[in-house]
């Protein structure tokens, strides 16, 4: 990608145009890159948890063991060690041009979240990633990973179990306003690629997900209006209901000029067939269809996929980008006896007050493993999953 200088000016922006996307300068972009997972969503796998697996649980867990007061503290180094300026110029020097930013809505409230109850954070740490990205000639995807309420029902959103969002009309007023007030403040900032409205919507398991389903263009639509009030020059990307797989609830893709629909796959044949239904979708529109989310599969799977979306014109940002382990293009190193105090405690049975205090770990003990934790998560702590890199076919 050659980053013109129409971009740096802000005098231009990526737009829809047919089933492509349309850099400033009139070349085609295809989306290749990955996903800043974890860092502003916690998810518990990525730190080695199971039972553990959600950000209100990682945060209620943390509290257990050391008190509210050092989670906070813990959160506050998380946020600033995970992502730096570094890892976002490594992502470029292995041939990336995007990178999709998943966030909590939470951190453009007053909610409780990652050691805030107040003066949230979101905007700061979303203008650090532009500026890198600016640095380093990368377009970035907003993605609003956990919506109020919740939008699939599982550990993914952070909720309680159910798409209450669908539900709540406080929680839609809510939404469409946080997506509003992003809007107005990036509404001229050419480095966004666009505004993803929510991830993965409602989760298979519900007896009325049909209605469910049915809710979901409307809601877009609402939210769609919301942000054009105040920003009609960035993309908006729309995701399919089970886990961003399905698009027969949508019937109207005229309402506006600037969209694009988003896909997921972690599984499958990687072969046209298997993804027969977002390539049929796409053509029926006439709009981009982008995988927003692929990976966690061997190395000679994702390199076949690559290839195979590459010749149908889907672009991709592998999930994820970071976390303990492999699978992903940085691997963190689990501190040692991460698993027998602080995983172990995770899979405790603490239903109970007197479970917790049977089970829980020294405090001391945790907090050094905690700072430990901080420590390998940081760029030059990290290990590069080499044979992963090169299985995502973004070097050319």
């Amino acid at each position: 990608m050659m980053w013109v200088g129409a971009l740096h000016a802000g005098n231009g922006f990526v737009h829809v145009k047919g089933t492509d996307l349309i850099q400033p300068d009139g070349r085609k972009l295809f989306i290749q890159g990955t996903n800043l997972g974890n860092w502003l969503n916690p998810e518990g796998y990525m730190f080695g948890f199971s039972k553990t697996n959600s950000a209100w649980m990682i945060d209620q867990l943390l509290k257990e063991m050391v008190g509210p007061d050092e989670t906070a503290v813990f959160w506050q180094r998380f946020k600033d060690n995970y992502i730096t300026r570094k890892d976002i110029a490594f992502i470029r020097q292995q041939g990336a041009n995007t990178i999709r930013l998943p966030f909590h809505y939470k951190l453009f409230t007053d909610e409780d979240y990652m050691g805030l109850t107040a003066r949230q954070d979101g905007f700061a740490r979303v203008d650090s990633v532009v500026k890198w990205c600016r640095e380093n000639q990368l377009y970035l995807i907003l993605d609003m990973h956990d919506c109020p309420g919740g939008q699939t029902g599982d550990n993914i959103d952070d909720s309680y179990g159910y798409p209450w969002l669908f539900d709540s009309e406080v929680c839609q007023q809510l939404f469409c306003d946080i997506w509003q007030k992003i809007a107005a403040h990036y509404k001229d900032e050419p480095v966004i690629l666009g505004y993803e409205l929510m991830n993965e919507p409602i989760a298979p398991y519900f007896e009325n997900k049909e209605a469910l389903n049915n809710k979901l263009e409307p809601l877009y639509k609402r939210a769609v209006r919301a942000i054009r009030q105040v920003d009609k020059n960035h993309v908006i990307l729309l995701g399919g209901a089970r886990w961003n797989s399905d698009f027969y609830m949508f019937k109207d893709w005229t309402f506006d000029k600037n969209i694009m629909y988003t896909c997921h796959r972690y599984g499958n044949e990687p072969t046209a067939e298997a993804i027969k239904d977002y390539i049929d979708f796409r053509d029926k529109t006439g709009l981009p269809m982008y995988m927003g989310e692929i990976g966690h599969n061997t190395m000679e799977w994702q390199s076949r996929f690559v290839k195979l979306l590459k010749q149908l014109n889907i672009g991709y940002t592998f999930w994820p980008y970071k976390k303990v382990d492999g699978s992903c293009m940085m691997g963190i190193q689990r501190p040692k006896m991460w698993d027998s105090v602080v995983v172990k405690y995770s899979e405790a049975p603490r239903t109970t007050f007197k479970e917790m205090r049977e089970s829980r770990p020294d405090q001391e003990q945790v907090r050094a493993l905690l700072l430990q934790f901080i420590d390998n998560c940081r760029f030059e702590n990290c290990l590069p999953q080499e044979e992963y890199i090169r299985s995502l076919g973004l070097k050319k």
